[in-house]
């Protein structure tokens, strides 16, 4: 599993969009698979799970994105999941890592001085 989860900063329609074509035109064989929207008083909140095929690992993986804002605050989270060919343990997860890298420079576009954890 590998993970980005940070504070961005803009227009939450605009961060959602480019990290949603970010996903999509960062890898030929990357799907959105399904999404979901909530809204409150004073928050919102999308889930974007997108899923593709590894060819080194000859498997799916999966990235799931939950993007979320409560007043002037917007909050991201990027979690890849799949991509092991191990029963017990996790062996290789460069599958994992490489699918959440064609999040990563578009994530930090929106991040404050380029910091994300």
């Amino acid at each position: 599993m590998a993970k980005i989860q940070c504070e961005v900063f803009g227009d939450f329609d605009l961060i959602l969009n480019s990290v949603s074509n970010a996903v999509t035109d960062g890898s030929m064989s990357a799907t959105l698979e399904d999404s979901s929207d909530f809204y409150g008083t004073d928050s919102r909140c999308a889930v974007r799970v997108y899923e593709r095929y590894s060819y080194l690992g000859k498997n799916r993986v999966s990235l799931s994105i939950t993007l979320f804002q409560t007043h002037e605050h917007i909050y991201i989270t990027a979690i890849t999941s799949g991509g092991s060919e191990a029963m017990f343990f996790k062996i290789n997860t460069f599958g994992e890592k490489s699918f959440l890298n064609t999040v990563r420079n578009t994530i930090e576009a929106f991040t404050y001085r380029g910091y994300y954890g």
